[in-house]
C-alpha cells in the first residue's frame, strides 16, 4: 500500500489529529483522548458531525456526501492532518480522503468500517453476525433516524468500561442519520488510495467485531496495526493506550507490530 505523500519531519512538526467519531456518539467521547495527545504536543480537532452531539443541523438534511465534505473542508485547513475515524466514520473518513487527498497525510481506522468502493456501513453491518448492532436497530417513526436497543448499549459498546463511562456515555447518545449509512461509498485508488491507511483493531467488540474488522483489512490492507484488548471505546476503557498508538502512527519506530 502508498506510504505518506512526501517526506514528514514528523520530530520537528506537531501532528494535527482530526477525531471523527462513530454513530450514535458526538465530539464528547474523545474527552479522555485529547487531552493525552495534547500533552504530547498534538493539535485535536474533534468536532460533532453535523446533526449529531451538541449540533442542531437537521437529521434529514445530512448525507454521507455532506458530511465527507464536512471533514474535508477542515483537513484542507489543516494540511498533513491524521483523519481517525471511529466505527461509522471510517466511511466518512474514507470518502473525505476521495475529496480532499492532498490533504490527508494518513487515515486511521478505530474499529471502524474499512469499506471497498460500493459497499455501505448497513451493508457491511448486516454481514457482520457477530455485531449486535443491526438486529437491534430501532427506526424512528419518521424514518429519518434510529436508535438502538437500550438494553444492548453497555455491552455493544461500553464492555470494558466502568459503569460510571458506561452510563456516562449512554446518557449522551443521539439519534443515528439513515441516509449516510446507506449510501454506497464513492472511492478511487488515485485519490482515497494514495493515502496511508492504518487500523486498530479492538479484540473483544461486539459492535464491529474483530472477525469483521479483519475481514475488511483483509479487502483493504492497513499498515501498521494494532491491537487492543478492548470493546468498541477505547477512547473511554484506554485512552492511554490509544493515545500512545496515534502518536505512534505520527512518528513510527520502525517497528509495524501490533500493540
Amino acid at each position: 500500500m502508498p506510504g505518506p505523500r512526501g517526506p514528514v519531519s514528523s520530530a520537528r512538526v506537531n501532528p494535527t489529529f482530526i477525531l471523527i467519531h462513530g454513530a450514535w456518539h458526538g465530539a464528547w467521547c474523545w474527552h479522555r483522548l485529547t487531552p493525552l495527545l495534547e500533552a504530547q504536543g498534538a493539535r485535536v480537532i474533534a468536532p460533532d458531525l453535523p446533526s449529531m452531539g451538541a449540533d442542531a443541523t437537521p437529521a434529514a438534511s445530512v448525507t454521507l456526501e455532506s458530511w465527507a465534505r464536512f471533514v474535508a473542508d477542515i483537513a484542507e485547513s489543516h494540511p498533513g492532518s491524521v483523519l481517525v475515524g471511529h466505527s461509522r466514520a471510517g466511511a466518512v473518513i474514507s470518502r473525505a480522503a476521495e475529496l480532499a487527498p492532498s490533504a490527508v497525510r494518513s487515515l486511521v481506522y478505530l474499529c471502524a468500517y474499512l469499506l471497498q468502493a460500493g459497499d455501505s456501513v448497513a451493508a457491511a453491518a448486516r454481514r457482520d453476525t457477530d455485531s449486535l448492532l443491526a438486529p437491534n436497530m430501532i427506526p424512528a417513526s419518521s424514518g429519518i433516524t434510529c436508535s438502538l436497543r437500550m438494553e444492548i448499549l453497555r455491552e455493544a459498546f461500553y464492555g470494558t468500561c466502568s459503569d460510571a463511562d458506561a452510563a456516562d456515555a449512554q446518557s449522551r447518545l443521539s439519534p443515528e442519520p439513515l441516509k449516510p449509512l446507506a449510501t454506497p461509498l464513492r472511492i478511487t485508488a488515485g485519490k482515497f488510495g494514495t493515502a496511508s491507511r492504518a487500523y486498530v483493531e479492538t479484540a473483544r467488540d461486539r459492535a464491529v467485531s474483530l472477525a469483521a474488522q479483519r475481514a475488511m483489512q483483509s479487502a483493504l490492507p492497513c499498515a501498521p496495526v494494532f491491537t487492543l484488548d478492548t470493546d468498541h471505546s477505547p477512547f473511554l476503557s484506554q485512552p492511554e493506550a490509544l493515545a500512545r498508538i496515534l502518536i505512534s502512527i505520527w512518528m513510527p519506530s520502525g517497528s509495524n507490530t501490533n500493540s
